[in-house]
């Protein structure tokens, strides 16, 4: 038993709940720091305010057990480290009754989802863990995990997954059950249930269909979430063993700000999360449109940009000035003329809040990180942007400026020294042919006229390929004078 069990530690505030007196009625996909940083500790506060213990965490991995088997030496538990103006003391987290490896066991996770005191089931799987096409927002059944799932091996996809624990339940007669996608993807809830839709009708699992049709038997409210938690490193862990003065193996470290935007589209109960802070509202798109295409488009610009410019963290290219000030005029000329925001939201102001919470030096958030799997992120990051500012009649050149980028780390990771940089996506492969055989400039243009990538319109339309082709070559052949002669004009 790992000494993180020895609660009352000085600098840990406040105490946490003992998982042995927990009882699980949430089931988490997708252990990785995220969750442990946000939905977890919402779980947790919410537990504490209304003194309910049924609010357990049953989680599990979908890739690597490592998460698993570090967090099942320490009964669970791990401590949370908010890093920056404002941080609270350093926390012991003790929502997690139950830690699984569901790579390694598929069924075990169908089980647990079935078990009828289990109410709400959360989800962190990234982009990718989906299974779908961005574009089309339809599952991919050519994807071999999916197709592997529905010639009738245990199912380990999330769409199949879930289709096949509704159907359990259904025909178990269990309680409503809850599903709430934590992942940056427009109107989560609703591609979440479209997906599990498309399985079920696949594998002609009838009692899923019929229970997604039922009211109240199964609800998908889309959410937006909202923290900067950066990869913990080995580093990290030292360094804490010696601030903490005991070793936590799986500590999460984040900034202090926190957000949680949730339809109020619930089947059955869940936890207080609107005592402790989390806002429940009839429309999550105001919010999600705001997150996506600002804060995660600017990530996700400053992430190629800066790979680009030798920047190995969101915080080191942030303080750039020039790509400080592409970030505000994206912000300011492309996206808040195109865009819904919630009632009383000042754009400009989000904006620099923004920006201020990405250079906070203390979070080592890398370039790479944010950049991992932009196939599946540049579409509702940027060019949902690029297509609202074209309905508009206008040009999105900040937008169409980040996805250069983001076009040109596929085709040449490196940076402009030649030091190789990491190209991190599932599609990399498929990209990289692709682009084989021609120069930047075709290469590039064959990027953005595949609608797979950019979908149809986008593909179609000449104006908007070139301007890609034109800022990635000067990119390319200029580095960052480039950037500066386009903000001179």
């Amino acid at each position: 038993m790992n000494n993180l069990n020895s609660r009352n530690h000085g600098t840990t505030s406040p105490p946490a709940p003992d998982p042995r007196h927990l009882l699980v009625g949430q089931v988490h996909l997708g252990l990785g720091a995220f969750h442990r940083a946000h939905q977890a500790v919402y779980t947790e506060d919410a537990m504490r305010h209304t003194g309910a213990p049924e609010w357990g965490i049953a989680a599990f991995t979908q890739r690597s057990g490592t998460a698993a088997a570090r967090l099942a030496q320490q009964d669970g538990l791990y401590t949370v480290i908010e890093r920056g103006i404002g941080a609270a003391p350093p926390r012991t987290v003790g929502v997690l009754k139950e830690v699984h490896d569901g790579s390694a066991d598929p069924v075990a996770l169908v089980n647990r989802i079935c078990d009828p005191e289990v109410h709400v089931v959360t989800m962190t799987v990234t982009e990718k863990g989906y299974r779908h096409d961005p574009v089309t927002r339809t599952l991919r059944y050519d994807d071999p995990e999916v197709h592997a799932d529905l010639i009738g091996r245990p199912p380990r996809t999330i769409p199949a997954v879930l289709a096949h624990a509704i159907a359990r339940r259904a025909i178990d007669g269990a309680h409503p059950l809850t599903v709430l996608s934590c992942d940056n993807l427009p109107h989560n809830g609703a591609l979440l249930k479209g997906l599990v839709r498309q399985f079920a009708d696949a594998a002609n699992l009838t009692a899923a269909l019929d229970a997604l049709d039922a009211p109240g038997m199964v609800s998908f409210p889309s959410s937006v979430v909202d923290r900067i938690v950066p990869a913990t490193t080995h580093h990290d862990i030292d360094e804490l063993a010696v601030v903490l003065g005991r070793r936590d193996n799986a500590p999460v470290i984040c900034e202090p700000f926190s957000q949680w935007v949730i339809e109020d589209r619930f089947a059955g109960p869940t936890p207080a999360w609107s005592a402790v802070g989390a806002l429940i509202v009839d429309d999550a798109a105001p919010w999600e449109q705001l997150k996506l295409r600002m804060l995660n488009a600017a990530h996700s610009t400053l992430a190629y940009l800066g790979l680009r410019f030798g920047y190995r963290s969101i915080a080191d290219a942030v303080r750039d000035p020039e790509l400080a000030a592409v970030c505000n005029r994206l912000f300011t000329e492309d996206v808040a003329p195109a865009i819904s925001t919630p009632a009383g939201t000042d754009v400009v102001a989000y904006g620099q809040a923004v920006l201020t919470r990405f250079s906070n030096r203390a979070l080592p958030h890398t370039t790479t990180q944010v950049a991992a799997d932009g196939s599946q992120k540049i579409g509702p990051r940027l060019l949902s942007t690029i297509s609202a500012c074209a309905a508009r009649g206008t040009v999105a050149r900040w937008a169409i400026l980040g996805v250069a980028g983001w076009a040109l780390h596929v085709i040449k990771p490196i940076d402009e020294h030649g030091k190789p940089v990491e190209l991190a996506d599932h599609r990399a492969d498929e990209l990289r042919s692709v682009a084989s055989g021609a120069s930047l400039a075709e290469a590039v243009g064959r990027l953005m006229s595949d609608p797979t990538i950019v979908g149809t319109d986008l593909a179609q339309d000449t104006a908007f390929v070139a301007l890609v082709v034109d800022y990635s070559v000067a990119l390319d052949r200029y580095g960052l004078e480039a950037v500066r002669a386009e903000l001179r004009n």
